[in-house]
C-alpha cells in the first residue's frame, strides 16, 4: 500500500514537470522563431531493466526492486523542429527561412565573451553603426562568421540566398547554416542553440524570404488541452494519495483496538 504513495508522488512529479514545460511554450507563443518542447517518460519496468543492465553498479551485480521506486521517472525534453507559420511584415529585414537551417549570431555574455549561436528568430535591423543585429542587440553573421556592415543611408534589398544588394551590387550575404543531427543541439535562452560535442554543421541552402518573420509552432488550442489533460492527472494522482492516507489512518487508529 505504502509503495501505491510512491506510484502517485512520481506521477504527480512527472505532471508537475510537463506543467512547467507547457507553460514555458504557452508564454512563447507569440515570440519570433520559438520551438516548442515536449517532455519524455520512463515507467517503472523501463528504468528497472536499465538499472539491471547498469554496469555503474558493477558488472553482472543486479539492483534490487526495493532501492526504486514504482511509478514515472521524468525523461528528457525534445524540441520540436517543425515549421512555423509565416507572418508579413514588410521590414527588408525581417527574414524567415523556408527550410532547415539556422542563422548565426555572435553572441555576447556578461563577461564579455563571445560565441556563435544558432537561431531561428529573423528579426533584424541596422544599429547606428550599420551593422545587422537581432533585437537582443547581437550581430548577425556572414558566411565568413563576420559581422555585416552596411550603408544606413542606401535602400537594401536580400533575396532568397540570403545576398545583400545596395544601389545594384552586392555588398554581402547572411551566414546560414545546418546540422546533420539536431539531437547534438541545446538551446540556450528561448530562440538560441549552442551545438554539443560532436556536432556536425553542413551547408544549407534552405531559401531565405525578405519581409516576413517565422513565428513560433506552438498551437494554443493543443496545448491549451494538454493543460486540462495535465492538471486532471495531477488531481487523480492526488485523490490515490488522500485516498491510501485515509487508509492508513484507519489501520493505524482503529484496526489495532479490534
Amino acid at each position: 500500500m505504502v509503495k501505491g504513495l510512491y506510484t502517485a508522488y512520481t506521477g504527480m512529479l512527472n505532471e508537475q514537470h510537463r506543467m512547467d514545460v507547457l507553460s514555458n511554450n504557452m508564454a512563447n507563443v507569440t515570440t519570433v522563431g520559438y520551438k516548442k518542447e515536449g517532455t519524455t517518460s520512463q515507467a517503472f519496468d523501463d528504468v528497472l531493466t536499465l538499472k539491471i543492465k547498469d554496469s555503474t553498479v558493477g558488472y553482472n551485480l543486479a539492483q534490487r526492486e526495493g532501492i526504486n521506486n514504482r511509478g514515472v521517472k521524468i525523461g528528457e525534453n525534445y524540441v520540436d523542429w517543425s515549421q512555423g507559420s509565416f507572418r508579413i511584415t514588410e521590414n527588408t529585414y525581417d527574414l524567415a527561412l523556408g527550410g532547415p537551417g539556422f542563422f548565426q549570431v555572435e553572441f555576447t555574455n556578461k563577461s564579455g565573451e563571445t560565441q556563435t549561436l544558432y537561431t531561428r528568430q529573423g528579426q533584424f535591423s541596422l544599429n547606428i553603426d550599420g551593422y545587422l543585429v537581432n533585437d537582443n542587440g547581437d550581430y548577425i553573421l556572414n558566411t565568413a562568421g563576420n559581422r555585416i556592415k552596411l550603408n544606413t543611408l542606401t535602400d537594401s534589398t536580400i533575396d532568397q540566398q540570403g545576398n545583400i544588394w545596395q544601389n545594384g551590387q552586392r555588398v554581402d550575404q547572411i551566414g546560414v547554416v545546418d546540422f546533420a543531427d539536431y539531437d547534438y543541439l541545446e538551446r540556450f535562452g528561448e530562440t538560441y542553440f549552442t551545438p554539443l560535442e560532436g556536432a556536425q554543421m553542413t551547408r544549407s541552402d534552405t531559401k531565405m524570404y525578405s519581409g516576413y518573420l517565422e513565428m513560433s509552432n506552438v498551437q494554443t488550442v493543443s496545448e491549451m488541452v494538454n493543460l486540462i489533460a495535465i492538471s486532471r492527472q495531477y488531481e487523480a494522482n492526488q485523490k490515490i494519495i488522500q485516498t491510501i492516507d485515509g487508509s492508513l489512518e484507519v489501520a493505524v487508529n482503529q484496526l489495532g483496538q479490534v
